[in-house]
Parts: structure tokens; sequence; C-alpha cells
């Protein structure tokens, strides 16, 4: 009865009773064409209608005579008539789909108007701490702690402990290749504690770092769920912020007494030890975008870390820096000691390079600035080079979980296919890839710290075509140990005059390693390490 009155309802308003569904392209095309397939798998017993800007007239007519049911479009910060016009015609079923092409049902109501402005779909929800009505979603960290026992322990040995925001295995980019080999380095002299924080999809592989540290403590990285702007510490420090953790370290230093507490990466600095080891100098990165981008968020990333970054330097009684500009960025408060990045030159060895045209580009995108280096030399510098040289390819090691970080960092479901372009995730082994390679590059746009990929290269000897803050802190000469390039034009004339000249490649390669060996061998750096704990403990 009630189906047979509301098709006499419609019949009689001149609608067809059966509901359609009408897709508005209302973006990139490329996207547009996804979300129309998609939306037909999800509803697949509906008679579907797709609008563009050239059927629009036509359809126009043809629509008045159904009810619409759903109306997907896809947002964009571009104006659309025909956006506009499907919110006139069915404001209450609009299905809208972000860049990321994910999707959510507009409402009058905050998490449309967020999703709206471009928020992604998993923080939409997301309130405050002291947000005074209903929350969805709270942070959470776990409770349990895992310990493994390691070397032995000797008396003749001092103790010293580490605390990392990662475990520091398998060496999938530069932090973890630092983290690593030094504590192999301290290992030499030091009995050494490992307390990391570790993912929660799985347990590492701790079988590695067992046979050189004396106990290993492994902590579930907490599960930070408010939104970026509303705290005034930086919302990477909340990430880290466990209870389980601070009870683990006063813990170990009843039970394991270790004499010095050395904390990787400022965003652990609450946790207040004796060395802090500043991988870069965050507030510098941050300025970075905030110079370029021009924008009160990002105002307000580099405020955060300015003010933090300051105060955490200066309790710290040794502090850490990668590079003599790093140090001279902390001021002249902080007793900053520069102990470089290096490279295992047993490990990475030359090998003769074969003739070819092929790029190699290694940048894990967990670290947001390889992101931002990609879609450099993908958007700005590869149309200048793709057509020009017909050979050429690219090798991009994106590391683990790549599309989930490229999401959360971009406004795009995944980086755009090209058949000379191979992406590739986590490689446990790089070395074979720098081997096929015949230039490496390193389009970083924004970066602070030091590049332990352009390290790699120099070992492997191949010559390196970099942004100025991508071999920042090196000591590297344009034109004689690297290729520095800051604008797309003068990045695809630099690749463009190596492949051309293999004589001249093949010098400025052999440079490059000759430095690599006088100033960045992970022993000479470890003494450096092991010097600065001596002093430490006294």
């Amino acid at each position: 009865m009630k189906r047979r009155l509301k098709e006499w309802l419609f019949r009689l308003l001149g609608k067809d009773p059966e509901a359609v569904v009408v897709t508005f392209l209302t973006g990139d095309a490329d996207l547009c064409r996804r979300m129309a397939e998609e939306v037909r798998t999800l509803v697949p017993d509906r008679r579907h209608f797709v609008v563009s800007e050239e059927n629009w007239p036509a359809l126009r007519r043809e629509l008045k005579r159904y009810r619409i049911g759903l109306a997907p479009v896809m947002l964009s910060r571009e104006p659309s008539a025909l956006r506009r016009a499907a919110l006139r015609m069915a404001p209450r079923k609009i299905l809208a789909y972000n860049s990321r092409l994910e999707r959510h049902h507009l409402r009058l109501d905050l998490p449309s108007l967020l999703f709206w402005r471009g928020v992604p779909l998993d923080r939409i929800y997301l309130r405050p701490w002291w947000w005074p009505w209903f929350q969805r979603e709270r942070s959470s960290a776990a409770r349990e702690v895992r310990r493994v026992e390691g070397r032995a322990c000797s008396p003749a040995r001092r103790r010293v402990a580490v605390v990392s925001p990662y475990f520091p295995f398998p060496l999938a980019h530069g932090g973890a290749v630092r983290i690593y080999n030094l504590l192999r380095e301290i290992a030499a002299e030091f009995d050494v504690e490992l307390l990391a924080f570790t993912d929660s999809d799985g347990e590492p592989d701790t079988a590695p770092l067992a046979n050189f540290c004396a106990r290993l403590v492994l902590v579930k990285k907490p599960r930070y769920r408010e939104p970026r702007w509303s705290t005034l510490l930086p919302p990477e420090v909340h990430e880290f912020r466990s209870p389980a953790m601070r009870q683990a370290i006063a813990e170990e230093r009843r039970a394991f007494r270790y004499e010095v507490l050395q904390v990787e990466y400022t965003q652990l600095a609450r946790y207040s030890g004796d060395v802090l080891v500043e991988h870069d100098v965050t507030f510098d990165l941050f300025g970075q975008i905030a110079r370029r981008e021009r924008t009160i968020a990002a105002w307000w990333d580099w405020f955060r870390w300015r003010r933090f970054e300051g105060r955490q330097t200066r309790r710290y009684r040794r502090v850490v820096a990668m590079s003599k500009k790093d140090a001279e960025l902390l001021g002249a408060a902080v007793d900053a000691t520069v102990i470089e990045n290096g490279v295992d030159l047993a490990r990475f060895r030359a090998e003769p390079e074969q003739p070819g045209e092929r790029l190699l580009f290694i940048g894990s995108f967990r670290h947001f600035p390889n992101v931002a280096a990609y879609r450099f030399f993908f958007e700005q510098v590869w149309p200048l080079l793709r057509e020009k040289f017909p050979r050429m390819t690219l090798t991009v090691v994106c590391g683990a979980d790549s599309l989930a970080y490229w999401r959360a960092f971009t406004d795009s479901p995944e980086p755009r296919p090209d058949e000379r372009i191979r992406m590739l995730g986590f490689i446990e082994d790089v070395r074979p890839l720098y081997a096929e390679a015949n230039l490496a590059i390193v389009p970083t746009t924004v970066s602070a710290g030091t590049n332990v990929k352009v390290l790699e290269a120099m070992a492997m000897q191949r010559a390196v075509v970099s942004t100025t803050s991508g071999c920042a802190g090196l000591g590297l000469l344009h034109g004689h140990s690297v290729w520095v390039a800051d604008t797309p034009e003068a990045f695809a004339a630099g690749v463009a005059t190596l492949i051309a000249d293999p004589e001249r490649r093949a010098a400025m390669a052999q440079a490059a390693y000759g430095h690599a060996v006088r100033h960045f061998d992970w022993r000479a750096i470890g003494e450096k390490q092991r010097q600065l704990l001596r002093e430490t403990v006294g």
C-alpha cells in the first residue's frame, strides 16, 4: 500500500517513482572517471546518469522527470557551475568525493564543512580533548612493554641507553640507518640498551640488534586522535606521549643502571635524557615551509616547533647536530656537538656503471619532504626531460606503506602513473639499484639535517644532482662533487648535462667518493659518538 501511494504521488508530480543516480563530473577528468566507476559499483541496481560540461544542457531537461536519489560530485578548489547545479537539484543527496577519492555524505554539520575544506576523511570527526561536546574518537596508548635480552653485559663496560621513535631495523630510511650504525659503534665500548616505539601492525625482527645490544625494550606507539592544530605543543610530540615508555625508562634506570640516556629526535625530548640527537632542526624545516606557503597553518606549525625546540635543546647537557649549519641554528646557548651522518663504506662499494639514462630517487614517503621532492620532480622537472630523452627512466624507492603516507601528505589518491617511472616500496638492499643507475637525483624542496641517500650515492660512485637543501651540510662543491640546482629548468639542465657526458659524470662521482671516504665513514663517526658518551659519563 505504501509503495503504491508513493508511486501515485510521484506520478502526480510528473516524476518517475524510482530514484536515479546522477554523477556530476566536477574536477580532474581521471578522478571523476574513477568516481563514476565506483558509484556504479556501490549502487548497481539504479539507473545512472553522468553529467559533464558538454552534455549538461541536454541532460538538464531530461532529468526534470526523475527523482534524484544520489548525486556524487567531485570537490575541488576551482568553482564549478555543475557543482552548484547539483546542490540546487539534490541538496540532501550529495555524496562528495575529495581528490583522495574519499567520500562523505554532505549535511549541515561541522564534519561536512571540514570535508568540504579539504580535511582528510579520517580526521573530520577528531575533536580536541577540551572540546565540550561529544567526541567520537579519543587518543589511546598501549600499556604493554616487551623486553628482549641481547648480548651479555660485561663489568668492564659502562652502560648507556638510547630512546628511539621507531625500531631501527630494517634500514628503510635514513634515520634508521643512522641509529642502527651508531648503536653498533657504541656497543664496541659500552653495554647499550635500546628503548624504541613500534608500530601496531606486527613485531619487528629483533635479532640483528640483539647481536650487539644488551637489551631491547619495545613499546607500542600511541594512537593520537586529535586535530593537529589544536595544541600548543607540536602534534608530533603528542604522537609519542606514552606513560608506558616513561615508566619503562624509570624501571630500566633502576634495573639496567645506565649512566647516560640518549634521546633520538626532538619529538621525544620530553623524556628528559642527557643527550638529545637533533636528526634535523625541525623548526628550520617548518620555517622553510612557512616561507613558501605563507599560510596561517604553516606559521602555526613553525611557531610551535620554534618554541618547543628552543626550550628543549637548552634543557639537555649535550645536543648532537648533523652539521655545523644545524649547530649554528640551535644558537650559542646550546652545547651542540656535530656528529655527522655517515655511510658504511665496507658495504656500499662502487660497481662499474653501465651505459644508459637511468635515474634513481630514494626517499621514503613516511618523511613528507620526500613526497614534496617527488612531486617537484614529476610535475615540474620530468616534463622538461621526458621528450628530450625518450630512453630515460626513473626508479623511485618510496618505502613501506607509501600510498598511506602519500594520501596523508597530498591531495591525490596515489602518484600519477608513467610507464617510464618505476615505483618501489620497501627495498631491503638498495645497492643493486645504485649499481644499475647512471645518476642519482635528490630534488628536495624543503629539508633539514643531512641526507643519507646522498652519502650512499657518493659511496657507490654515482653522480648526484641535488637541490641546495638536498645536499646541505655535506661540504660538497657544485660542479666538482655534486650538481646543485634549485629551479625546475636548472635541475633538468643538470640532469641533461650529466646524462649526456659520461666522463664528467664519472669525474664528479669519483670526487664525491673521495669526500665520503675522508669525512663520512661510520667507523670514524662512531668514535665521535663514543667520545661524546665518555665525556657525558665523566
